[in-house]
């Protein structure tokens, strides 16, 4: 058995699969095996690291055993690399989902245009930096390949109900809410600060950009001001496995104000819990008029499903299941049938959001160091 794309469906090329449980990218692949995605069919699994250097270490049997129980069951061909796929069919449509570490980002987009994909789905945030992400688009603008963006936010319920309700009322300031599930301690930030070297910003908190760019004006361009929230905000460093240290927010949360007079504010706590939010209060008061959550209670049924499917994977997989699906899906659509992704968020919308992270690191960076100055200053 050889998994094959069916009318109307893309042909799926998985880059950069991860550990069972733990990768993002083993979570897009279990969605597709079970027949989640209809526009989407998986047909191949690239895996660097696991099905080379990384096959002995953590992760590594784990994979191994995905990779046996995938390729008989489903008919998945997994290989090492871009460069063995086979040539696209005729009339076939092939979709690459890029969900590697960012750093590899540059070099697998061109090897997955190489490889006859016409469509990619690159994981956020795309690229280390601006530059780099910038260059990424040209290259694939000039070989007439469409990059669309993982943003499942975007897409989501809990923005799309804030949103809405903000709209109905005239003094109203909406926060995005962001957390994850990591132990409060040394060892595991320090894993999580490692893991995801590019910074909270480019990492977790991504999305929430994502959705100040998309909706809010926000440019750096457009940017007024940004003020850190230096009671609730934390920043550390911490040494990772490798013994190397990383500095990184554990939480921050800010506002920002446009130049076109829109005012929105971002929280996102590393060690926050699984339940992510947005709130519209009252600008005037900080009232609390409306809030709306991820998962909410129509979803937690499904969250509880899936905890007993696959216990031990990461929480948020659970909470953000249905957007992941709606993405995937949307993304494989276009690339099959050529129907607009509609919400689903352009590589024009990264390379924006991208910029806005930049900016923003250093400026709360300098801040939350005056604030920690000011306190050391006053206790001496």
């Amino acid at each position: 058995m050889v998994a094959t794309a069916g009318p109307d469906q893309a042909e799926v090329v998985l880059v950069g699969c991860g550990c069972p449980l733990r990768g993002m990218g083993w979570y897009h692949a279990v969605q597709m095996l079970k027949d989640k995605c209809p526009s989407a069919k998986l047909c191949y699994i690239v895996e660097p690291w696991f099905m080379g250097a990384g096959s002995s270490g953590p992760g590594g049997p784990e994979f191994a055993e995905f990779q046996k129980e995938t390729e008989e069951e489903h008919g998945v061909v997994f290989a090492k690399s871009l460069d063995d796929l086979p040539d696209v069919p005729e009339g076939g449509s092939r979709l690459a989902l890029i969900s590697g570490r960012t750093g590899d980002n540059p070099r697998l987009l061109g090897e997955a245009i190489k490889a006859g994909c016409k469509t990619i789905y690159l994981e956020k945030p795309g690229a280390p930096t601006v530059a780099e992400l910038e260059t990424m688009k040209t290259e694939a603008a000039d070989a007439s390949v469409t990059v669309l963006m993982g943003y499942n936010k975007n897409v989501c319920k809990y923005v799309t109900k804030v949103r809405e309700y903000a709209s109905t009322v005239d003094d109203g300031h909406v926060t995005f809410v962001s957390n994850n599930t990591y132990a409060p301690t040394a060892e595991s930030l320090g894993e999580c600060f490692e893991r995801n070297a590019e910074g909270m910003l480019k990492n977790m908190a991504i999305h929430e950009l994502a959705l100040l760019v998309s909706f809010y004006e926000v440019s750096v361009d457009n940017i007024a001001s940004v003020e850190a929230d230096k009671e609730f905000s934390s920043m550390q460093t911490l040494a990772g496995p490798s013994g190397k240290e990383w500095t990184d927010f554990d939480k921050i949360k800010f506002t920002i104000t446009t130049k076109t007079g829109k005012k929105v504010s971002v929280q996102a706590d590393r060690c926050g819990g699984d339940t992510s939010y947005a709130t519209v209060t009252k600008a005037s008061t900080s009232e609390e008029l409306f809030r709306h959550s991820m998962p909410d209670e129509e979803d937690l049924a499904n969250v509880s499903t899936l905890e007993n499917e696959y216990p031990g994977a990461m929480a948020y997989f659970f909470s953000q299941d249905p957007d992941y699906i709606t993405v995937k899906d949307r993304v494989a659509a276009f690339c099959a049938t050529g129907v607009e992704a509609t919400g689903v968020a352009t590589i024009d919308i990264a390379c924006e959001t991208l910029k806005v992270a930049e900016y923003l690191v250093p400026e709360l960076q300098q801040q939350l160091k005056e604030e920690e100055s000011k306190r050391t200053c006053t206790l001496s």
